[in-house]
């Protein structure tokens, strides 16, 4: 009796299917990307910031075809702001946004979601600000052993933030369970 094999479909694998709708410009496609990293009205908000970053694989390799979202309160005009991008020619991500303030004594943080491809299920993680004070009593943040929490962590540079997710290795970034 032979197998046949049958071509993976879209349910099978996370991409690169959402390309094509959501971020097609990274692919060389000819039309608009649905989403592109800037949060609706940004300009009309004074706490505006640039969040950049790249998609490491184990191997340290900066990944191409990444699209990661933001999900925010931004904890004042209680925006929830869901925003998403693909990864630029030079394989990184950069998102124009309001930065978060402390909700319920929280220090102040944005979901990250990544899809990629090779993943079955996305990845959830946290993005936390360095020069934020209450990341010292943060109870999330605080629950991450001492010597991973700055996987978590962007680090401010110049007016922007720096944000590096490492899928696997010695500086695997922290992911959640949802």
């Amino acid at each position: 009796m032979k197998t046949e094999l049958k071509p993976q479909t879209p349910s099978q694998t996370i991409g690169p299917y959402f390309a094509y709708g959501l971020t097609p410009e990274q692919y060389g496609y000819d039309f608009k990307s649905l989403v592109d990293g800037t949060m609706a009205n940004v300009k009309a908000h004074q706490n505006t910031i640039t969040i950049t970053g790249r998609v490491f694989d184990g191997k340290g390799v900066a990944v191409d075809d990444a699209m990661v979202e933001l999900w925010q309160n931004d904890g004042e005009h209680q925006l929830f702001g869901r925003y998403g991008t693909g990864t630029k020619p030079d394989n990184s991500f950069e998102f124009r946004t309001i930065k978060p303030k402390s909700v319920d004594g929280q220090a102040p943080f944005i979901n990250v979601i990544l899809f990629m491809r090779g993943q079955l299920l996305h990845s959830y993680t946290r993005l936390y600000f360095s020069d934020e004070v209450l990341n010292d009593t943060d109870v999330v943040l605080n629950a991450i052993p001492k010597e991973r929490r700055n996987t978590v962590i962007a680090k401010k540079s110049g007016s922007e933030y720096v944000f590096d997710i490492h899928m696997q290795g010695e500086q695997e970034t922290v992911f959640f369970q949802i």
